[in-house]
């Protein structure tokens, strides 16, 4: 089997090869191996193999949030006064599959507007279509036109719903004007609810882009030429004199070995950055391709001078809202999550809770006419800009879980969250390397909450407004979580309550202050988090305006080198970014296989 933890002879000059085993990583590696098993490809990913529980078992997910987990990677940014002066840890995946072994398994795709107004040819709405198809084997509701029903990824259900909390939510959502939607994933649906869907197969198995597109290939035999360089990191791309990728430079992970070896790979015909959107600029740089000044000042020689490197850094911002729930052990998360289930024993008796996410509605939400009104003339300017002839742009997406979205701040009762992100971004940040070397730091702004007018913290104000008032219609419903909510004085109208039953039919909205607003503001700053989501450091754009790569996916100024990952994006997307993952994954894979004129 071609899955190597070290490197040796038979690797050291391949035909492709693709730096990063994450999500497009696989999808890349696997198509190229499909469309010609005679090409030798090498596919590098500096964690291990994914073939493991908690990569399998779909309710292990949070185990990869750990801080001594060894299958993400944490990114520290650097202290931002925007966030309560906190130095925010971004995660992203580190294990072979990349997000797509660690993430919460959500399915989401971008909406129409969102992959239009990118404004790219090639990779329009209409134009990725066909390979987010191509990616599903679809087992939910809705049109079967806009689905895929024979690809190696599953979207199911999975083996678990809470039922009674999922019903309970979905109509306290319909009473606040959110009606209940078979599919929320058309593209063209928003300021609406469904039972959420999952990158889980029916059987209860987590559904990643390395079990999907390399395993299987690697386990058969059938492609003896594809390659996985496990535990090891991509120092630099080379190049020759005439600016053309050549191969890369790597090393041992010290992660995972003793002893340091350094080597390098020779390719024959194409090298692909697929590192994500905080090490694929971060490559790019070390191997002297950036913004001149930057690479100037680290002196690394200046082989391509694309100042859009690294630059347009974007993220969702997240935040969890935790309420108290008349909810039966037996129908909540908060055994599982509080460590009073024995997961081994569910383990072995096939519990169906372990077929889930814990995540049991899907919401896509934006604000009425009335709402923007509120929130100020210059928010007002960019929602007319941005949003309002749109009708398909979300403000946030928000998840429902029946149970403690975050088991720090809880105790041993019965919990419901939400999980709450705002899209579309108004600020930006960036990611660029302080020293030639991949172990010096990097210099990496999240930019939350940065630019005028606080635009960004005031969705986040709305939001928290809004979702509390449909916990409060829910006949579960019996009072706020204090220690997740904004720390309202004991007189506020808005301050947190316990309840004893659920609260009454013709309940009235809470009444917020100006100084309750400041509390939310400052309880935000304090507790926005990474939602996993970078995307934007490479983009796909002109030279001159910022971008890195073209249409192609080539990169400016040298030959031979391509970016395909998340950091591509020239524009953020309304949902979780796995499925946006996938689809460049296998956009990218048909643009090399028609420019290498490989067999299809």
């Amino acid at each position: 089997m071609g899955l190597h933890t070290a490197f040796n002879d038979d690797l050291k000059e391949v035909d492709v090869i693709i730096a990063g085993g994450g999500t497009s990583g696989c999808v890349i590696a696997g198509r190229l191996a499909e469309a010609d098993p005679g090409l030798s490809i090498l596919l590098i990913e500096g964690g291990k193999n994914n073939e493991m529980p908690t990569v399998s078992v779909p309710a292990l997910f949070l185990s990869h949030m750990l801080p001594d987990s060894k299958t993400n990677i944490f990114y520290k940014a650097r202290k931002s006064k925007q966030v309560a002066d906190r130095e925010l840890d971004v995660l992203a995946g580190g294990v072979l599959g990349g997000g797509s072994s660690t993430n919460y398994m959500m399915y989401s795709r971008a909406q129409r507007s969102d992959l239009d107004s990118w404004n790219t040819p090639g990779w329009s709405a209409d134009d990725l279509i066909p390979y987010m198809q191509k990616l599903e084997t679809y087992h939910g509701h809705g049109p079967k036109e806009v689905h895929g029903y024979d690809g190696p990824i599953h979207i199911s259900k999975g083996t678990h719903y809470a039922t009674r909390f999922q019903n309970d939510f979905i109509a306290a959502a319909n009473k606040r004007g959110l009606p209940e939607v078979e599919d929320l994933q058309r593209m063209d649906m928003n300021d609406c609810v469904t039972r959420a869907l999952r990158y889980i197969s029916p059987d209860g198995v987590r559904s990643d882009a390395a079990s999907a597109y390399v395993h299987p290939k690697l386990k058969a035999g059938t492609h003896p030429k594809l390659h996985v360089l496990l535990e090891s990191q991509v120092i630099q791309v080379l190049f020759d004199q005439d600016k053309r990728a050549t191969g890369v430079e790597l090393r041992s992970n010290p992660l995972f070995h003793d002893e340091i070896t350094i080597n390098t790979v020779k390719a024959r015909r194409l090298v692909v950055l697929t590192a994500g959107a905080i090490s694929s600029p971060s490559i790019l740089e070390r191997s002297g391709v950036g913004e001149a000044k930057v690479l100037q000042r680290l002196a690394i020689p200046v082989v391509a001078d694309v100042p859009g490197v690294g630059h347009g850094y974007q993220d969702h911002h997240l935040i969890m809202y935790t309420y108290k729930a008349a909810l039966k052990p037996d129908e909540s998360w908060d055994g599982f999550i509080s460590g009073r289930l024995n997961v081994d024993q569910m383990i072995k008796d096939k519990h169906p809770m372990l077929g889930s996410n814990a995540q049991d509605v899907g919401i896509r939400i934006r604000p009425s006419d009335q709402d923007v009104a509120t929130l100020g003339p210059a928010f007002q300017m960019m929602w007319d800009e941005h949003f309002r002839d749109i009708p398909d742009r979300s403000l946030a997406c928000m998840s429902a879980i029946p149970g403690l979205a975050d088991q720090r701040k809880g105790s041993d009762g019965q919990y419901m969250s939400l999980s709450c992100f705002t899209v579309h971004p108004m600020s930006r940040g960036y990611v660029h390397i302080t020293g030639p070397g991949i172990d010096d730091p990097i210099d990496f702004d999240t930019g939350y909450f940065a630019g005028a007018g606080n635009l960004d913290l005031k969705k986040q104000v709305w939001l928290y407004k809004k979702q509390r008032e449909i916990f409060r219609r829910m006949q579960l419903f019996r009072g706020e979580l204090a220690s997740t909510h904004p720390p309202f004085p004991p007189g506020s109208k808005s301050a947190c309550k316990d309840y004893t039953g659920p609260l009454p039919e013709d309940v009235e909205d809470i009444e917020y202050s100006a100084e309750d607003d400041m509390i939310i503001e400052q309880f935000v700053r304090e507790n926005v988090g990474t939602t996993w989501h970078s995307l934007g450091t490479c983009k796909m754009a002109p030279r001159e305006d910022m971008g890195a790569i073209n249409a192609s996916l080539s990169v400016h100024g040298v030959r031979g080198l391509k970016v395909a990952d998340l950091s591509i994006a020239p524009g953020n997307v309304g949902a979780n970014t796995n499925n946006l993952a996938l689809t460049v994954g296998e956009k990218a894979a048909d643009i090399f296989i028609k420019e290498l004129g490989l067999k299809r």
